[in-house]
């Protein structure tokens, strides 16, 4: 279903391709299953029957177009990897999270560009990648193609390119859906595909994004009966909740109605700064201390 879904949004030729490849290599150990009606079919001795047959012309068919797709992606793969080597020493920042979260509005909103957004899954499967200048800082920021709690491992792959700009991103952007009844669980999904590429010990900001949406069951103080749970909490809560678990770097906001965007953007400008002055130590004079206009 996954795949098909993917298949359904891919707009590019790329994004075609990456999910083509995907699912012939989801299809190949699965071929078996497609010609048991021909299973009963034998030959005489030492003869292949005609479902056996099938499967191998099946088999290398398959095994064929799928080389062709990873030398067609594996062209383009080096292009990109080349694009990327041509930005100069800009921060690279990447937003990632749970698919359907709003992160190309907030790409939207922050860039001034007019990347393809919508509420449903996958709306984006290219990775989008624009100048951003908060004050007189500039960096890089990149729209990532969402992630889906048990990502088939070949999309892992195909979307190796996607991928790399999260792998290559100096600070990530981990925005939230609060709005969403599982979205504890959903940080869990993109922590797990994170530590699967090899990107988790990068510097990460969590977003909390669709605070306008969010809703919560109230209770009485005097229920003694029913039980407390996180669909009780209110925004606050879950603010003191966070702020305890990862400190300082939890922000909540609301792309779509711009809500909370400066401290948002004054966070990310801090972030930004401090890379970048580690990274040029003799440029600091190019930086106050305190950020008055955006």
């Amino acid at each position: 279903m996954i795949l098909d879904i993917f298949a359904q949004r891919a707009q590019t030729s790329y994004a075609r391709t990456q999910v083509e490849l995907a699912q012939y290599e989801y299809l190949l150990p699965r071929l078996t299953g497609l010609w048991t009606h021909l299973e009963r079919q034998k030959g005489g001795i030492g003869m292949r029957g005609p479902g056996e047959t099938e499967i191998e012309t099946d088999r290398r068919i398959v095994r064929d177009r799928i080389t062709l797709l990873k030398k067609k992606l594996l062209k383009i793969d080096r292009q990109m990897e080349t694009q990327r080597g041509n930005r100069g020493a800009l921060v690279r920042v990447a937003l990632v999270g749970y698919t359907n979260v709003g992160k190309s509005t907030l790409m939207n909103v922050i860039s001034k560009s007019e990347v393809f957004a919508e509420n449903k899954l996958f709306a984006t499967l290219d990775t989008t990648v624009r100048k951003v200048v908060i004050g007189n800082l500039p960096f890089l920021l990149s729209d990532t193609v969402g992630f889906i709690r048990k990502l088939p491992t070949q999309l892992v792959e195909s979307f190796k390119s996607t991928l790399d700009e999260v792998r290559e991103a100096d600070l990530l952007l981990h925005i939230v859906d609060i709005s969403h009844p599982q979205f504890e669980e959903h940080i869990e999904s993109v922590n797990q595909i994170l530590s699967e590429i090899k990107s988790s010990d990068k510097k990460m900001i969590m977003v909390f994004n669709k605070i306008d949406q969010y809703e919560h069951e109230t209770i009485d103080d005097d229920d003694l009966i029913t039980e407390r749970t996180g669909r009780h909490f209110t925004i606050s809560d879950w603010k003191q909740t966070w702020m305890e678990k990862v400190g300082d770097r939890a922000i909540f906001i609301s792309a779509l109605n711009k809500e909370n965007l400066d401290e948002f953007r004054k966070r990310v400008y801090d972030e930004v700064r401090d890379i970048h002055i580690t990274r040029f130590p003799y440029n600091n004079f190019l930086y106050p201390e305190h950020l008055d206009e955006y």
